[in-house]
């Protein structure tokens, strides 16, 4: 008679990231995703999980100012970041100007690709207020949009780069 083998318990690491201007300790599997790490463990649904393979952009976030693709990064190698998330942006209740322009130009239909197309603006308009036309296609072509056709987003991108109200 064979006796059941001891089952052995999940193994996690605890990890202390700092999301959004806080520190979040959560003990998490190895190899924990930054996407599942905020999905999963802090609630925070705006990074979309898309193609998980880094192509369509939808899970993107900044981490330290700069886009970076959130189902590629393994949140043990952020501990040192400051990771912002769309839930992040903006000043309290007050909408971030790319976020109303997207709203004023009818730049949002199903929202899927919506916050990681802001991200890529702010930082886009972080780095230089009024960037040319390549810079913003750059910046929008960083993540897929299947609904829009593109026209709405970049209106709303370049009325944010004429007024140079980018926060």
């Amino acid at each position: 008679m064979d006796a059941a083998a001891p089952t052995s318990p999940t193994a996690t690491e605890t990890l202390a990231l700092q999301v959004n201007g806080q520190r979040h300790v959560r003990a998490v599997p190895p190899g924990t995703s930054v996407l599942d790490f905020l999905r999963e463990q802090l609630g925070l649904t705006g990074s979309k999980r898309g193609c998980d393979l880094g192509e369509c952009g939808c899970c993107a976030v900044l981490v330290d100012g700069r886009p970076m693709l959130s189902c590629l990064l393994p949140a043990a190698d952020m501990v040192e970041a400051e990771i912002t998330t769309i839930e992040g942006i903006g000043c309290g209740n007050a909408l971030h100007p790319l976020q109303q322009a997207m709203i004023d130009h009818g730049a949002i239909q199903c929202g899927y690709c919506t916050p990681a197309m802001v991200l890529n603006g702010v930082a886009l308009f972080a780095a230089d207020p009024h960037p040319d036309e390549r810079a913003l296609q750059t910046a929008i072509a960083a993540t897929t949009c299947r609904c829009t056709g593109y026209n709405a987003i970049r209106n709303a991108f370049r009325a944010v780069a004429a007024g140079g109200e980018a926060g």
